[in-house]
């Protein structure tokens, strides 16, 4: 299993933007989906974009329009773009490349959540 590592984030005011980079995300996996989750204190981890092995990316809504997912396979690393931040997007960033799709929901098939980065978001 990969070990990721998110980087980018930080504090910024609400409309800013931020690229947030992870390292590590290697080759596409067909059997795979990549893509970046959050989590926001008290609250499980979202999926909020994803990209597959064609390239073809999903948003969230609450992030459609905002978020751009993309990845650099010679680098190995997977980015995503956020523009007009809102304080509802403050969270814990995470990468993943082990993303499934199943039942209308988002899984990861390992554990190891790696290195996350915080976005912080204030009016």
């Amino acid at each position: 299993q990969r070990h990721l590592v998110a980087s980018g984030g930080g504090p910024v005011q609400s409309g800013g933007s931020l690229t947030l980079s992870c390292e590590g995300s290697g080759a596409p996996n067909k059997n795979y989906l990549m893509g970046w989750l959050r989590q926001a204190p008290g609250k499980e981890h979202e999926a909020v974009a994803v990209i597959d092995t064609d390239g073809d990316t999903s948003y969230a809504d609450s992030v459609k329009g905002r978020f751009t997912i993309s990845r650099d396979i010679t680098k190995n690393f997977l980015y995503l773009r956020i523009d007009d931040l809102k304080p509802e997007d403050t969270a814990m960033y995470y990468c993943a490349t082990d993303l499934y799709y199943e039942g209308g929901t988002y899984y990861r098939a390992g554990r190891d959540w790696g290195l996350g980065t915080q976005v912080s978001v204030f009016s």
